[in-house]
C-alpha cells in the first residue's frame, strides 16, 4: 500500500519537492538550452580564403578578379613615394585604383573590376596631443587598436559606429555614426586629413584649407584620392550607468522625451526593436548610459560572447529564436550587465562575434534616415514590406543623428532618427532578388516620408531612387571628374551610379 503524503518522512518530503522541482525546471529550460546547444553546435568555422586574384567584401556577394592588391608600406615616406608612383602607373596603364580598409562596405565600394586595389591596413600608426585632445591617425587604423591606445591615455573616440572592426580611412569615406547622443555624424570630429590626390599630389584638407575637397572626401567613397592621414578630435574616456525602458513601441518616443532627451547627463542612447513576429516591433527596449561618478572601469576584452553569439544566431529562421534572444535582452541582460561601465568598453565590441560563418547565407545591412515626424509611418509600413518579402530580420537598432554641415552627400539636412537592420539573406539568386525588391520598396516608403537611406551597402537602389535620395549627387559627380578628370579612382558604387549620370 503506497504512503500518503501524512506519512512521509521528512527526508522523503525533501526529495519529492526537490526532484518535482527539477523536473518543472527542465520542463521549462530544456527547449532554449536546446536551442542554445543546437545553434552553437551548428555554427560554422572560419570563413575560406578569398581566391588569389580576387578581393570581396562584407557582403561576400562581390568576388571580383582585380589586377593586383597592394599593400602601403608602413613607413610614411616610403608610402607616399611609393602610393604616388602606383598611381601613376595605373594613370600610364589605364588601370582604375580603389581604396580598401577593413572591407565592410556591402557594395562594391572598394573594389573596380581589373583594378588596383590599395591595402591601407599597414598604415596604422598614430599620436595623441594631450593638450588639444587631437589624435593623429593614419587611415589604415581600425577603431581596435585606437580603443586601447586612448584608454591608456583616458582619451576615447567622439564619434564611430558602434563597433570596432573599422577602419579610420573607411569611417570618414562613409562618414559613419554611431549611439552617441546628441551627435552629428564623424565628419564632425574630423579636423583635417592629408589627401593623395590621383595626380599623386597631397594636400591637406580642413573647413579652412581646400574646403570643398574636405566636404566632398568626408563621405565620398574613396572616389576623390588616398586619405593618408586624420586629424581626430577625442573627448576623455568615461564611467557611465545604464538606463533601461521597456515600452510598447507606440510609447517609445514619450519615453524617450520624458526620460532621455533633455537630460544634460546623457551621453550615448540607442533603442533596440522587437523582430518576435506577429506582431512585429510590439515592444521597444530603449537603453541610456549616464554620466556618473566614480573610478572608470578598466578596458578588457568583451564577456559572454560565446553566449552572446550562440542566442544571436540562433534567432535567424527561427521565430522561437527571435522569441529567446528578445526575452534574453530584456530579462537576463539587465542582470548580466555591470552597473557601471566605461565608455571606451561600449565602444570596443567586435563586429566578428556575431559574424555569418555559413557557407550558404550572409548577413547584409540596410539603413534608413527619417524626420521624426514620419518614423510612425515608416515603422507601419516595415511591418508589412518585410513579411511580404519574407525577410529574415536579425536586428533593428534606432538611434538619433544631429544635422550634419561637413559633408556634400550627406544623409542629414536635418536631426534624424536612423533605423539599421540587419537580415539574413541566403547565398542564391532568388534571395537576392527578393533582397532588392524589399530594399526598393523601403527606399521608396523613406523618401515618401522625406527620409533617405544609407549608401554604404548593397546597390540595389535604382539610379532614380539615389538620385531623389541625394539631389545633390549631380554636382558631386561632376565635382568628382574635376577632381580627378582621368576618373583613375573607381569602385563600383561610381560605375552604379556615377558613370551613369554622365
Amino acid at each position: 500500500m503506497p504512503l500518503s503524503p501524512k506519512r512521509w518522512s521528512k527526508r522523503t518530503r525533501w526529495f519529492v519537492v526537490s526532484l518535482t522541482f527539477v523536473v518543472l525546471l527542465f520542463a521549462i529550460s530544456w527547449r532554449p538550452v536546446w536551442h542554445v546547444w543546437r545553434s552553437s553546435k551548428n555554427d560554422r568555422g572560419p570563413l575560406p580564403d578569398i581566391p588569389s586574384g580576387f578581393v570581396n567584401d562584407a557582403s561576400r556577394l562581390n568576388q571580383t578578379k582585380v589586377d593586383r592588391v597592394w599593400d602601403i608600406p608602413e613607413g610614411a615616406d616610403q608610402a607616399e613615394q611609393q602610393l604616388s608612383e602606383l598611381l601613376a602607373l595605373a594613370h600610364h596603364d589605364r588601370l582604375p585604383v580603389s581604396i580598401a580598409g577593413a572591407r565592410h562596405s556591402m557594395g562594391g565600394h572598394t573594389i573596380c573590376p581589373d583594378g588596383i586595389v590599395i591595402n591601407m591596413r599597414p598604415f596604422r600608426r598614430m599620436t595623441l596631443n594631450e593638450a588639444q585632445d587631437r589624435l593623429h591617425v593614419q587611415a589604415g587604423a581600425l577603431w581596435q587598436e585606437i580603443i586601447p591606445y586612448l584608454d591608456d591615455r583616458g582619451r576615447s573616440v567622439a564619434v564611430m559606429q558602434s563597433n570596432n572592426s573599422f577602419s579610420v580611412g573607411g569611417s570618414i569615406s562613409v562618414n559613419c555614426h554611431g549611439w552617441q547622443f546628441d551627435r552629428p555624424p564623424i565628419a564632425s570630429t574630423v579636423e583635417s586629413f592629408r589627401l593623395m590626390k590621383a595626380d599623386g599630389n597631397i594636400v591637406t584638407c580642413s573647413r579652412s584649407e581646400n574646403a570643398e575637397l574636405f566636404s566632398l572626401v568626408l563621405g565620398g567613397y574613396g572616389l576623390f584620392g588616398v586619405i593618408l592621414d586624420v586629424e581626430l578630435r577625442v573627448v576623455p574616456n568615461t564611467r557611465y550607468r545604464m538606463e533601461q525602458f521597456l515600452v510598447p513601441a507606440d510609447e517609445a518616443l514619450t519615453t524617450f522625451d520624458r526620460h532621455v532627451k533633455d537630460r544634460p547627463d546623457v551621453e550615448m542612447v540607442y533603442a533596440r526593436m522587437s523582430i518576435v513576429p506577429n506582431p512585429l516591433f510590439r515592444d521597444v527596449l530603449l537603453t541610456a548610459f549616464i554620466r556618473d561618478d566614480g573610478s572608470i572601469p578598466k578596458l578588457h576584452d568583451p564577456e559572454n560572447t560565446n553566449l552572446h553569439r550562440a542566442i544571436f544566431r540562433g534567432s535567424a529562421e527561427s521565430d522561437y529564436g527571435k522569441e529567446l534572444r528578445w526575452m534574453a535582452e530584456t530579462k537576463l541582460q539587465p542582470w548580466l550587465t555591470k552597473k557601471a561601465v566605461a565608455r571606451n568598453q561600449l565602444l570596443n565590441a567586435p563586429a566578428e562575434v556575431l559574424q555569418n560563418r555559413s557557407t550558404t547565407s550572409t548577413d547584409i545591412l540596410h539603413e534608413y534616415f527619417l524626420p521624426r515626424s514620419s518614423i510612425v509611418r515608416f515603422v507601419d509600413a516595415m511591418r508589412s514590406i518585410v513579411p511580404k518579402h519574407r525577410g529574415d530580420l536579425l536586428n533593428v537598432t534606432v538611434r538619433s543623428v544631429n544635422a550634419d554641415p561637413d559633408s556634400f552627400l550627406r544623409y542629414a539636412d536635418g536631426p534624424v532618427i536612423a533605423f539599421v537592420m540587419l537580415f539574413q539573406q541566403p547565398m542564391t539568386g532568388e534571395a537576392e532578388t527578393r533582397m532588392q525588391a524589399m530594399t526598393r520598396d523601403l527606399i521608396d516608403t523613406a523618401l515618401a516620408g522625406g527620409g533617405r537611406y544609407y549608401l554604404p551597402y548593397r546597390l540595389h537602389a535604382t539610379p532614380e531612387q539615389f538620385h531623389q535620395a541625394y539631389p545633390q549627387a549631380a554636382r558631386f559627380f561632376e565635382l568628382k571628374r574635376q577632381h580627378d578628370p582621368n576618373e583613375l579612382f573607381q569602385n563600383q558604387f561610381w560605375i552604379r551610379y556615377g558613370q551613369r549620370s554622365q
